[in-house]
């Protein structure tokens, strides 16, 4: 899995992270609650902290499609294109909201979510881009399992309905409207990848 060949296009999924430009990597403060599984299929259940985001919203466009529009609106950001015009460093993972339609398939519309580096948290820069807001989220809790290689539309509702089938039979809850995923690596990093999917518990 973690092997495979075929090279993201454009701006894939967190095209920014560990760019050169943008200095120190952080990653999202959580703790593991609990951890769990079935059959090849492993899952944590996390606590992860709230704070202030940075997010960019995009409808009627499918998630590859959106990801390539939002994620270079992130990047320019976080690298300094706000009015203090400051790098800033990254946070990972960077996570973005998926809205699944009742037989599973994806709505088009998604949600970037980049929690602000802790040195920023306070005050974060104003984005110059109108469609970077801040918003400030609490903290949740979710159900979270993790696969290799360059993510893709299919990966994430694959891996989703995965997690959700390993949940069966046990206490856990989660909302059906939403789900998170989450990556960790640039583009050129070929082997090793981290996504993750997030049940959000309900």
């Amino acid at each position: 899995m973690y092997a495979r060949s075929a090279r993201p296009h454009g701006v894939t999924m967190l095209g920014m992270i560990r760019n050169s430009l943008f200095g120190s990597v952080e990653t999202w403060p959580w703790q593991v609650l609990s951890t769990g599984g079935k059959e090849d299929v492993s899952y944590e259940e996390r606590a992860c902290e709230g704070g202030k985001f940075a997010t960019v919203e995009v409808t009627d466009k499918p998630v590859d499609e959106a990801l390539r529009e939002a994620m270079p609106k992130i990047m320019k950001y976080v690298g300094g294109t706000n009015d203090k015009g400051v790098g800033m460093g990254m946070t990972v993972p960077v996570s973005f909201a998926l809205f699944p339609n009742e037989d599973g398939s994806l709505q088009k519309k998604l949600k970037v979510w980049f929690r602000i580096p802790n040195q920023f948290q306070g005050s974060p820069p104003a984005p110059s881009d109108e469609s970077v807001k801040i918003e400030e989220r609490e903290g949740i809790t979710v159900y979270s399992t993790q696969f290799g290689g360059y993510a893709k539309e299919a990966d994430y509702v694959a891996h989703a309905t995965q997690l959700r089938t390993t949940l069966e039979g046990t206490p856990a809850t989660y909302q059906g409207d939403v789900y998170y995923c989450a990556g960790y690596d640039p583009p050129m990093k070929p082997y090793g990848r981290r996504n993750e999917v997030w049940l959000v518990k309900a």
